[in-house]
């Protein structure tokens, strides 16, 4: 017998669960053997039918691709192979000396070997040999389940004896770097599989670098270290520290100029005065304008270096993620709503001025929802991972903010001796790609985050299961203001200036202290977020059809029954931050959510962290605090916390 699947999905959340497990899902398992007049073992196993592993049966040899890094082998460098399709195969990736199918005894250290697949999609192998000789492997990806010989792919890799020579510094009038490849499917999830790779961690984990660079010098995460043999990814590599609209531009460009891809960079505006965000036709700025003024002495990776903070740097930002979804002279476009288009290296354009790229996704499981990981940067140069929610991800259909949402790099292509990008009627034509879609136009803000959760989950889930992972990441990003606030009090700490307060919606875009430690955009994502939750009771019973509800119990019984637990969890949750004596303080969510007036001019860095807190006047929290904006400051915050409290940016001037 085949359970309905809102059945079904109780007695998930209890069979995975062993001795201990809570009141809730032991009621939930026993109410569905009840109902289904079934003995308790039988549902647990039905159950465990429910969502079968993503498994691709012998797929065919040409859907998967083989790269090899570095993009010269030699001795002196670990030999990494990825096995990347867009199918969900079972195999085995293997590095062997060449002819040979097994390695043994003396040859055992000539092997590298892999049969755990990653992503989804692309899904990718990775297998490394740490110290090859000199002289031809074999790369060799073997299906699982198929007939000898069948579906499997091979490459023949040369490894020299000596390192290979640095690239050759860009010449005066010549391209930055030389581009000898094209994009394409196989390349692009490559790309994809480098960037999961790269910022790879733990789901429970939220992992932060202090800048882009310290990520990229890390051997273990990046699949491309010192690709070039260039020590391009040594402790004297650029140093690069990109906000959140550099980000996905490094990470691109960086990806480019390792395997000789073309790249370019649109000259757009950030909109204003009621007009959306716009870019200039025809510009393309590239890998084939070297940095100006020209350093005849600089090498390739420090001339690459240069025009990543420079070049790069100056002409991205978010109004260029923010473009209208119909604007082809934009470096991105939309994609369709699937979770075969969004995958890593995707970025998400929040209408506000905030932009975050995609690192992972996870599916579904019978114990939690599906998730989606992104990273982004902020003004002081850090890069964070953080889950995908409706208070990070920030969605709106106002005309004057552009086209927001998910979109991905138009590809660039050499065409008679000049780089441009495919307008929108190429991609949908091109075999490679053809992802380009509007669907999202049509969408209002309910429909938008109703789309993307049925994309994550397109099964119904537990809702108790569910709030409690939108408690965790309202906790999550609570924790990460502790550290934009710390840095803030740091810096107080240590200056003797005040930071000038732009005037009216610049406070959210400006440049120097302010940009660096005044957190206006995060705090307003909090109290967006603190909404969310709050409401979630509300919203469960708003698309009942979206949850596995309890059987016997009627929408506003599992209402009651969620806002008790929503407010017990509140109180148990707790976070701690430095005051400005260095003490600790520790808070409760629920003391967060009480202090969402507070909160609403809580982001000028000239005030104490307590005060940035929230502490109530008097309190023995306040005690500590040793600084206040100066009045006209303070004057100012309150006009503008007209925006706060109604949860809307104001748009540009």
């Amino acid at each position: 017998m085949r359970l309905p699947w809102s059945i079904v999905a109780l007695a998930l959340a209890a069979c995975h669960r062993a001795q201990g497990t809570d009141r809730l899902t032991r009621q939930a398992l026993v109410a569905t053997a009840i109902a289904t007049e079934q003995p308790l073992a039988r549902v647990a196993d039905n159950a465990a039918e429910a969502l079968p592993g993503e498994i691709a049966k012998c797929a065919p040899a040409e859907g998967i691709f083989l790269f090899v890094t570095p993009g010269v082998a030699w001795v002196g460098a670990p030999l990494r192979v990825l096995a990347v399709s867009d199918s969900p195969l079972e195999g085995t990736l293997r590095i062997l000396p060449a002819g040979k199918r097994e390695a043994a005894g003396p040859d055992a250290a000539l092997v590298g070997s892999s049969a755990v697949r990653h992503g989804g999609p692309p899904y990718f192998f990775v297998a490394e040999l740490e110290s090859p000789r000199a002289g031809p492997y074999d790369a060799r990806f073997t299906q699982q389940g198929c007939e000898a010989g069948a579906g499997e792919v091979t490459k023949r890799i040369l490894v020299g004896a000596w390192k290979p020579p640095p690239p050759v510094p860009p010449k005066e009038g010549a391209a930055l770097w030389p581009v000898y490849r094209t994009w394409n499917r196989a390349l692009e999830n490559v790309y994809s599989a480098w960037i999961e790779h790269l910022f790879d961690a733990p789901d429970a984990e939220m992992p932060s670098w202090p800048a882009l660079h310290e990520v990229l010098r890390d051997k273990r995460r990046n699949l491309l270290f010192d690709h070039l043999a260039a020590g391009e990814d040594s402790a004297n590599a650029p140093v690069v520290r990109p906000d959140c609209a550099d980000l996905p531009y490094f990470l691109r460009a960086y990806f480019a100029f390792k395997l000789r891809l073309p790249f370019g960079l649109s000259e757009c505006n950030r909109g204003g005065g009621g007009a959306p965000p716009s870019c200039k036709p025809g510009v393309l700025v590239s890998n084939f304008d070297v940095p100006v003024p020209f350093d005849d002495k600089a090498s390739a990776v420090k001339a690459f270096g240069t025009f990543l903070r420079g070049t790069v740097a100056d002409k991205a930002h978010s109004g260029s993620a923010r473009q209208p979804f119909e604007e082809q002279n934009s470096d991105y476009y939309p994609v369709s709503l699937t979770e075969t288009a969004l995958r890593p290296g995707v970025t998400y354009a929040d209408p506000y001025g905030h932009v975050l790229m995609i690192a992972k996704r996870v599916p579904q499981s019978a114990t939690r929802g599906g998730q989606l990981f992104a990273v982004d940067g902020q003004p002081d140069g850090t890069v964070a991972r953080k889950r995908y929610w409706r208070g990070n991800f920030l969605y709106a259909t106002r005309q004057e903010l552009g086209g927001p949402g998910f979109k991905r790099f138009r590809p660039v292509a050499r065409r008679s001796g000049k780089l441009t990008r495919l307008d929108d009627d190429a991609i949908r034509k091109n075999p490679d790609y053809g992802d380009v879609s509007f669907e999202a136009t049509k969408l209002d803000i309910e429909g938008f985050y109703d789309t993307i959760d049925d994309v994550l989950s397109p099964h119904p889930l537990d809702p108790e299961r569910a709030m409690l992972e939108t408690l965790d990441a309202l906790e999550e990003q609570v924790r990460t203001r502790i550290k934009s606030l710390d840095n803030g009090r740091r810096w107080l700490a240590a200056t003797r200036e005040l930071a000038v307060m732009p005037e009216g919606p610049d406070i959210f875009e400006t440049s120097g202290p302010w940009e660096d430690f005044s957190t206006p955009s995060r705090d307003l994502r909090i109290l967006i977020a603190v909404d969310i939750v709050r409401t979630f009771p509300s919203r469960v019973v708003r698309r009942p059809e979206r949850f596995a509800m309890p059987a016997g119990q009627t929408n506003q019984q599992v209402r009651e029954a969620m806002d008790r637990s929503l407010e017990r969890e509140l109180r148990q949750r707790r976070v701690t931050y430095t005051r400005t004596d260095g003490s600790l303080f520790t808070l409760s969510l629920e003391d967060v959510l009480r202090r969402t007036s507070a909160l609403e001019v809580a982001y000028n860095p000239n005030d104490c962290i307590e005060s940035r807190w929230g502490a109530h006047a008097g309190s023995e929290e306040l005690e500590t605090c040793r600084a206040h904006a100066p009045k006209d400051q303070r004057a100012r915050m309150e006009t503008y916390r007209t925006w706060f409290h109604e949860r809307s940016r104001p748009p540009r001037k």
